[in-house]
């Protein structure tokens, strides 16, 4: 039996890749938390030049990716 793991967006305000990846999520119908980096200072040091990432666990999805991308990598997490 799997558990089912929680999505994070890592980003940032005014970071329009973010809003992509975001986007990205939404088309996929994905729930997902928002983690603002400047807010988080281990998600800062992090991901900082990273943005956007969505993590889910210990497994993370880097930008650049689609929708067809983040798809696959959703299964893969779950």
């Amino acid at each position: 039996m799997s558990t089912k793991q929680s999505i994070i967006l890592y980003s940032t305000w005014g970071c329009h890749l973010c809003d992509s990846a975001e986007a990205l999520l939404k088309q996929v119908e994905q729930t997902y938390t928002v983690v603002d980096i400047v807010d988080d200072a281990n998600a800062f040091e992090k991901y900082r030049l990273l943005i956007p990432v969505i993590s889910a666990g210990d497994k993370e999805l880097n930008w650049p990716f689609d929708a067809e991308q983040l798809a696959i990598w959703l299964k893969e997490v779950k």
